[in-house]
């Protein structure tokens, strides 16, 4: 009876997939886009689920560079 109450297996996801999630979705399509993939397969990254291991070094690209101008802009 395994999995009966909770599932059998558990996604874990990384400080960059659960930062992307975060992100509203337009930001999250812009982010897509100049990866060169489609915001399905960058939410699915995302999740942790089914995903090119290209797909996922390009969207952890543009997070960092995301966050890098996020830091280097001055607040208000």
């Amino acid at each position: 009876m395994r999995g009966h109450l909770q599932p059998g297996k558990r996604i874990n996801q990384t400080e960059e997939q659960s930062a992307f999630a975060a992100l509203k979705r337009g930001r999250r399509t812009k982010l897509a886009t100049s990866a060169k993939t489609t915001l399905i397969k960058a939410d699915q990254w995302a999740r942790g689920e089914g995903a090119t291991a290209e797909v996922g070094d390009a969207l952890k690209k543009g997070l960092a560079a995301l966050q890098a101008k996020a830091a280097k802009a001055p607040k208000k």
